[in-house]
């Protein structure tokens, strides 16, 4: 008897959602049919943020181990339960965002690394990941806030849990993406028709 072999988890996550802070949430997808958490270590939250730009490559500092990927799964689900309660019209409790963000410790700074490019940056007080993670926890805020929930959405397809931000020009996406629930969603209907 032959065995099949398991099925293909994709090596990173999904960024797709057109937006950084939900292709946060979908950190955690199903991945043919089951739930699946891509942050294992705080070496594969590491990754993300280098993937999107929210840290540069070697320049993550060095938390005591488990801290990062304690801090970004706990903003993670703080994000996702407060985006599923906007998006669902209710009023959500801020406290635990404003949590994260009463930890960063910022400041703005004048630079002028060559002549004619002056320009100011934000400095960071970078002692713990919660401070490390406060950028994300800032734009999750941003988002909340200024982010048009008509267009803020969830892949249609009944398997998927994939957020999305609609920024086609008709605001007329339904998939987290064609080439994975799209097509999927084709072949079933497809199949469908055939059987009858």
């Amino acid at each position: 008897m032959a065995i099949s072999p398991p099925p293909a988890v994709p090596l990173e996550p999904y960024v797709l959602a057109d937006d950084p802070v939900l292709d946060m949430l979908n950190t955690r997808a199903n991945v043919d049919g089951q739930p699946f958490e891509f942050w294992q270590h705080d070496a594969d939250v590491e990754r993300w943020l280098v993937r999107l730009g929210w840290a540069e490559e070697g320049r993550v500092p060095t938390f005591e181990h488990g801290a990062l990927l304690a801090a970004a799964l706990k903003l993670r689900e703080v994000i996702r339960l407060l985006l599923e309660q906007r998006k669902a019209g209710t009023q959500g409790d801020p406290e635990p965002l404003n949590g994260f963000l009463r930890k960063a410790v910022s400041h703005p700074q004048l630079a002028w690394p060559a002549p004619g490019e002056l320009r100011l940056e934000r400095q960071r007080k970078l002692q713990t990941a919660e401070q490390f993670l406060a950028p994300i926890a800032e734009a999750a805020a941003g988002l909340l806030v200024g982010g048009d929930f008509n267009l803020i959405r969830t892949c249609e397809h009944p398997e998927c849990v994939l957020w999305f931000y609609d920024r086609t020009k008709a605001h007329k996406r339904r998939w987290c993406s064609m080439a994975l629930c799209g097509n999927r969603h084709k072949v079933a209907q497809f199949r469908k028709r055939q059987s009858l």
